[in-house]
């Protein structure tokens, strides 16, 4: 065994590890996940909030990073949604306005009852950065006087009372970079005490974490906690639950998992192999 390991085709691992990938995505493979504390907390200041609520989305990404952050956008599109919460979306990336597009095709196809103008609407992109942050904090029309669709604020019923984002119960930011949540933290969170959680990619995450909890309810990091979150929303919701479309971060997790755990099979191999040639005398 020892001199066929030794001597093994290295072409025969780059083999694996394509059937440790394909197989799960080619099955759809969903594997259970274990909600984390961070997960939890993310969860929590959606669903602890009353029916109704207003809730700021923010989608500060672009498709090159929409593998890692559409699948938590949408699980928080959804859980907004079935929570009854009035959602008002936005970017300050140019690419981030296809991205609101994507989750306001969901709540058209899978909650149809809810009304745009009444139940969700969605700001047109403004370059700036945070100076349009600072601008919606205290003045929102001076940045937005119309939606999307060009329709006045003043003629959409969810945005008639509304004169800044401090009238918002909650801000969730999407965020892949700069601007965007750290910005968010700076001009928002931090001067007007607006509650703000954050979905980041994994590299971004770590930069996160010191602002919990004050300045952040909470931080979803990568595809992994997305799947938690996904996790956390499925107890609650079996509707959600039965969706399979809702389960895209757990199955994209499929693949991870099982090509990581060839890679540490790989690896302690690799090790036991250079243990007993080093006994044998052939390193």
């Amino acid at each position: 065994m020892y001199q066929f390991l030794k001597n093994l085709d290295r072409r025969w691992i780059f083999l694996s590890m394509l059937l440790a990938v394909a197989i799960p995505i080619l099955s759809r493979i969903v594997f259970p996940e274990v909600v984390s504390k961070q997960a939890k907390m993310v969860f929590d200041a959606v669903e602890s909030l009353p029916e109704g609520s207003n809730i700021l989305l923010s989608y500060d990404f672009d498709p090159a990073s929409e593998g890692e952050l559409l699948p938590m956008a949408q699980a928080f599109t959804r859980h907004c949604s079935v929570k009854g919460h009035k959602q008002y979306y936005m970017a300050l990336w140019p690419l981030g306005s296809p991205m609101v597009d994507k989750s306001l095709d969901t709540i058209r196809s899978e909650y149809p009852d809810l009304e745009y103008g009444i139940d969700y609407m969605k700001f047109d992109y403004k370059a700036g950065g945070e100076a349009v942050i600072r601008m919606i904090t205290t003045d929102l029309r001076g940045m937005f006087p119309l939606d999307s669709q060009g329709v006045s604020l003043d003629e959409i019923p969810m945005t008639k009372n509304i004169k800044n984002i401090q009238d918002m119960d909650l801000i969730i930011n999407v965020s892949a970079g700069d601007p965007g949540t750290k910005q968010w933290v700076q001009f928002a969170s931090t001067p007007f005490g607006i509650t703000t959680v954050s979905g980041c990619t994994g590299v971004q995450a770590p930069q996160m974490y010191p602002y919990i909890p004050k300045q952040l309810a909470g931080v979803l990091g990568a595809i992994k906690a997305a799947a938690e979150y996904e996790a956390a929303i499925d107890e609650s919701y079996p509707e959600i639950a039965a969706n399979p479309k809702a389960q895209e971060a757990k199955r994209r997790m499929g693949p991870q998992l099982v090509a990581h755990g060839l890679m540490v099979g790989l690896i302690i191999i690799g090790n036991c192999i250079y243990y007993v040639g080093r006994k044998r005398g052939d390193v």
